[in-house]
């Protein structure tokens, strides 16, 4: 499943794949060779950390092969082929470049990509091993980066609705926890976030996912960020999530002062983390160890204080 939002409506896949069919190398390369021979030489091989939306491939030394694993990322292939071009020459890291897209065969039945590999690892969440003020100044780059893109045609983020219209669901995946995290705390804190101000200032470029799976670091410093499916305009609070799920407790107000978040956008943003994360944990909890790792952290960080 997804839990990004197209425009107004929740968005749930109609049709995912078997995951046999995505976990297989094999698939790659025919298609490949059916579509783009003059990569056919190049090793193909299966990379452990693909995410809930695509199965990745390493295709040689410097390409990354993304086949989606829903219909509803398939969708994604074009935007992003439209958009990150776009965007790369105005962010302060690499974003992955387009470089093919791939036609439905070999029974895949969607459009697929090529793009360019970026070195780096994806963090834990919360490491505070290195400097991780470094990390914030680095983040808070980014994101400022991208608020600053002229808005002009650009396509509603999937987390571009305001974060009121999340009330009844994140209450009900709140209420199916209960037992497994402290309900009441969270519902408290849930409280807190939707009495804040609500956005009413112009959508701005987001990524929409800052979260560990979608950044590389090396050195403890930010290299590259990846996974752009939710990206697209919004109330910039979407991005502050970055906070709670990429840093320990201790460089969040570095963060927050280089982003320059008023109380009101921190209420939200803290919102924002907490809705995705119950949403994530009661996704993945049984069948994801690390999306579920990375939504207790979250979690456990906000209830803290």
């Amino acid at each position: 499943m997804t839990l990004c939002r197209r425009g107004t409506a929740w968005f749930t896949p109609r049709v995912t794949l078997d995951s046999t069919l995505l976990d297989s190398a094999t698939l790659v390369r025919t298609l490949i060779a059916a579509q783009f021979s003059h990569w056919a030489d190049l090793p193909v091989e299966a990379v452990d950390a693909s995410g809930t939306a695509n199965a990745v491939y390493r295709l040689g030394d410097d390409k990354a092969v993304r086949l989606p694993r829903t219909e509803g990322s398939a969708a994604d292939v074009a935007t992003e082929h439209l958009w990150l071009p776009r965007l790369a020459a105005q962010l302060p890291v690499p974003v992955p470049a387009p470089l093919a897209q791939g036609a439905p065969a070999e029974g895949f039945p969607w459009a697929w990509s090529v793009c360019t590999w970026l070195e780096g690892t994806n963090p834990l969440p919360g490491d505070g091993t290195w400097a991780p003020e470094l990390f914030a100044a680095d983040l808070a780059e980014f994101v400022l980066a991208l608020r600053r893109i002229d808005p002009v045609d650009g396509p509603p983020a999937y987390r571009g609705e305001l974060l009121a219209s999340r009330d009844a669901e994140t209450r009900k995946v709140i209420a199916g926890l209960d037992g497994v995290l402290d309900a009441g705390a969270a519902t408290a804190a849930w409280d807190k976030a939707l009495a804040a101000p609500a956005f009413t200032g112009a959508p701005v470029w987001v990524h929409g996912d800052l979260q560990p799976g979608n950044v590389l670091v090396a050195d403890g410093r930010l290299t590259g960020v990846i996974d752009f499916a939710c990206m697209g305009l919004a109330d910039p609070a979407v991005d502050l999530i970055a906070a709670w799920y990429l840093l320990p407790a201790g460089a969040r107000e570095a963060f927050r002062t280089a982003v320059g978040a008023d109380d009101a956008s921190w209420e939200r943003g803290r919102g924002w983390a907490l809705s995705i994360a119950v949403m994530e944990l009661a996704a993945y909890r049984e069948s994801n160890p690390a999306m579920a790792r990375n939504a207790w952290w979250v979690i456990g960080e906000l209830l803290a204080g």
